[in-house]
């Protein structure tokens, strides 16, 4: 479950991801009355077995039931749930198939529940999301030669084009290491400096695909952190 919106006096919009359809948008009708059997039931992050019908794009929730096994989300990993949520919303089109995906937002939202490596189990679900819709990075070697990064050399990432070493990358471009884009190649986020240039990197890469709108989770990030 992605994201609920009300509809009507008594019913919901749920905004769900399954492994075998994709994206979908059902209808629960009822769902928030008092004595719904639903009314408790249907929450992000939430796994459930979901039935429904229906031809246009917008369905009807038939049942829902609840799957359990997932360690629930809480402060900083709870936030950074809405945050997946978020990208998925925007990125994913609307009932295409990624059970490969799937498996990814299933792993990072266990991830954010069991471990407080969350940032890296954000900046691997970003990477691996791209890759998933298409878009995916090369980031072990540069784009116009094919040459193996270099450790202890400068680059910059060149959207639609790839990594390039800095001095070619024009002026105002954002150095990463050759350092740190092996090990985001790796997907290995425990060195703090990978973290935050990859952190910088995943920014400007997702904000070419998400377009001018910014996301709404990271407008209540920069608020909490600012109080």
């Amino acid at each position: 479950m992605l994201q609920l919106h009300p509809f009507r006096e008594t019913s919901l919009v749920a905004e769900v991801f399954s492994r075998t359809h994709g994206r979908l948008a059902l209808v629960a009708r009822g769902a928030r009355r008092p004595h719904s059997a639903l009314r408790g039931l249907l929450m992000e992050f939430r796994p459930l077995a979901l039935s429904w019908f229906g031809a246009g794009e917008v369905k009807t929730l038939a049942r829902a039931e609840w799957m359990g096994g997932h360690a629930p989300l809480a402060g900083r990993g709870l936030l950074f749930g809405y945050y997946l949520n978020e990208l998925l919303l925007r990125l994913m089109p609307r009932e295409a198939p990624h059970p490969e995906l799937f498996d990814h937002y299933a792993h990072a939202l266990d991830e954010l529940a069991r471990s407080g490596a969350a940032e890296g189990a954000l900046r691997r679900f970003e990477l691996r999301m791209l890759r998933s819709l298409g878009w995916g990075l090369t980031l072990d070697r540069e784009a116009l030669t094919e040459e193996a990064v270099r450790p202890r050399c400068e680059y910059a990432f060149v959207i639609e084009r790839g990594v390039v070493p800095l001095a070619g990358a024009g002026a105002g471009a954002a150095a990463v290491s050759g350092e740190a884009l092996l090990a985001m190649a790796r997907e290995d986020f425990s060195d703090p400096r990978t973290l935050s240039e990859g952190k910088a990197l995943m920014r400007q890469v997702l904000g070419h695909y998400l377009g001018e709108r910014p996301l709404n989770t990271r407008r209540v990030f920069m608020e909490l952190s600012e109080l």
